[in-house]
């Protein structure tokens, strides 16, 4: 299997390219592979207006060029287009990520009036049943209905779709399904196992002969549609042997502010516990990014343990997730445990093995649900 990304090699100079703003935690929807942390009640005090589009603009002054508005669902915030037209204004690439529910086309309208660039439209399934298993509510219809008034108003789209074991075996049907909306890139992701993911990871891993069948299925697209719609496929570092070059290497290019204004170098950072992040209501973003030791602790390779430290690899998949070594092992120093190099891959495999053996009855799949505990599961 080929592994999408890990030759990407991006030079900042030093500043971040790439901000990601999630504007707030909720959400319509109750994905049982949500990205966002099992615990975001804690989380509740949102930037307000004026906080944001400070960040927007410390951010433009510190060299970002590109700008994506996320969530949870960020079309929950009100002020949405304001802060659309503040970047706008101030020469980002403006892109939205959404699950499409709080969309309408008058929304779309207002938003393309503030100068939104790019839609990132999530979406489970060509089947409605399956739709409402993986997101935990009935959407399907008016996701396909928001993706069909997207490309009425010309923008750019990315129809992103995580995929586990629930949907592998309808990848033919999706690329289909894609191509007749007319999105010009399809995004298949095979789920990566954090938070919601991470509790569900034993009913939502597919089996490694479904995802090279599924691979084969997208190169046989790719054929059929050429340039007409450009697809990707993320493999799941569960089965690769090699991790990802996890965003490009820690605090190198991306920058996340979550909603409470907490400065992160990826949104799933937060489950690294011994670290304090700072906040944007009390130091300045620069300081952040260049100073703070949440942001140098993992740049370079000093921190590395062996066999990362020796690696010949280190310096095109930086020793992996940082993130996928804390909650795997315990140690975010350790190295990533999806490599076949890491003293630590057997956790992988016996976990790839587990999810083998459950029995998979998707309509167990624990829901997003700020109710949930984490320690029962």
């Amino acid at each position: 299997m080929t592994k999408a990304g890990s030759d990407l090699n991006l030079d900042g100079q030093g500043n971040p390219v790439w901000l990601l703003l999630e504007l707030t935690y909720k959400c319509p929807l109750k994905c049982a592979f949500c990205s966002n942390p099992t615990d975001m009640d804690a989380y509740g005090n949102e930037l307000n207006t004026t906080e944001w589009k400070k960040v927007i603009r410390d951010a433009r002054g510190m060299g970002a060029m590109q700008i994506g508005f996320s969530g949870g669902e960020p079309t929950l915030r009100k002020d949405l287009e304001e802060l659309v037209a503040e970047a706008n204004d101030l020469g980002y690439y403006t892109n939205l990520i959404t699950s499409g529910i709080g969309l309408t086309r008058k929304r779309l309208e207002n938003l393309k009036a503030a100068g939104l660039r790019h839609i990132q439209l999530g979406f489970q399934s060509n089947h409605p049943e399956t739709a409402h298993w993986l997101a935990g509510v009935d959407c399907y219809d008016k996701k396909i209905k928001i993706a069909r008034e997207i490309k009425s108003l010309g923008f750019p789209m990315v129809l992103n779709v995580p995929i586990s074991s629930v949907n592998i075996h309808q990848v033919p049907e999706i690329i289909e399904l894609a191509a007749e909306i007319g999105v010009e890139y399809l995004e298949l992701a095979n789920v990566q196992y954090y938070n919601w993911a991470l509790v569900n990871r034993d009913q939502l891993m597919p089996t490694k002969e479904a995802v090279e069948k599924a691979e084969v299925q997208v190169a046989r697209a790719r054929e059929q549609f050429g340039d007409r719609l450009t697809i990707f496929f993320v493999i799941p570092d569960y089965y690769e042997g090699r991790p990802k070059a996890c965003m490009n290497g820690w605090g190198s290019i991306h920058l996340t502010v979550a909603p409470d204004g907490v400065v992160l170098p990826c949104s799933q950072a937060r489950a690294l516990p011994d670290l304090n992040f700072p906040n944007v209501r009390d130091h300045d973003l620069s300081w952040i990014w260049h100073e703070s030791d949440s942001f140098n602790i993992y740049r370079g390779d000093s921190w590395m343990k062996e066999p990362c430290r020796s690696c010949s690899e280190k310096e095109h998949d930086f020793g992996g997730c940082r993130c996928q070594a804390m909650l795997l092992t315990g140690d975010a120093a350790n190295a990533d445990p999806a490599c076949s190099k890491s003293p630590h891959h057997h956790i992988v495999q016996e976990a790839v093995a587990k999810a083998l053996q459950t029995k998979q009855d998707h309509k167990n799949l624990i829901a997003r649900d700020a109710g949930w505990v984490p320690t029962e599961a």
